[in-house]
């Protein structure tokens, strides 16, 4: 038997790449493929300038989170959702980005946090000045998208989902709680 190949839901441009991404929302976590131009680094994509308002996912799955059933994944084409309601992004694992920052910077530290979202925990670091506090970290920082390093990420709800490791991933920090535990 053959298997017949489906071409992409997409036409690429010469400056074009394409990346496997996981978004998270309230209740969802979705994970795709989405089209960005080759010098884009998609794990900060969210924080720069050239952020869409909406993010097309291609070949899409989407798991609700918040059931009390097991989630049976749904499958799309293509599916729009808008950044507003994206609370965590990241690329799918093993695939990653180069660190966004220097190690060697002076005066800076990790700080572990856990990172509460929707019904995901998040268990990693975000990057401070060695004098701050997290509690003055989350009143003075006024980005929308905030950097957790060295991510571990497990569902409350359902725990057969297990547990994701990443380097790195993006949370709208109006939208989370940050604990030190």
């Amino acid at each position: 038997m053959t298997e017949t190949m489906q071409p992409p839901p997409y036409t690429l441009e010469p400056d074009d790449k394409v990346a496997k991404v996981m978004a998270y929302t309230a209740s969802t976590v979705l994970m795709g493929e989405v089209v960005v131009k080759e010098l884009i680094r998609v794990s900060t994509w969210l924080r720069t300038n050239s952020a869409p308002d909406w993010i097309a996912l291609y070949n899409a799955r989407v798991m609700q989170t918040c059931l009390s059933s097991p989630p049976r994944p749904e499958q799309f084409k293509e599916l729009n959702v808008a950044v507003s309601q994206i609370l965590g992004f990241h690329l799918v694992p093993p695939a990653h980005d180069p660190p966004d920052y220097d190690p060697t910077e002076p005066n800076r530290r990790m700080l572990p946090v856990t990172v509460l979202l929707g019904t995901f925990r998040i268990q990693g670091h975000i990057r401070v000045a060695a004098q701050t506090s997290l509690r003055k970290y989350v009143d003075v920082t006024r980005e929308t998208y905030t950097s957790i390093y060295d991510a571990k990420i497990s569902n409350i709800a359902v725990p057969a989902l297990g547990v994701m490791s990443v380097p790195f991933l993006l949370v709208r920090q109006e939208n989370v709680s940050f604990a030190l535990c």
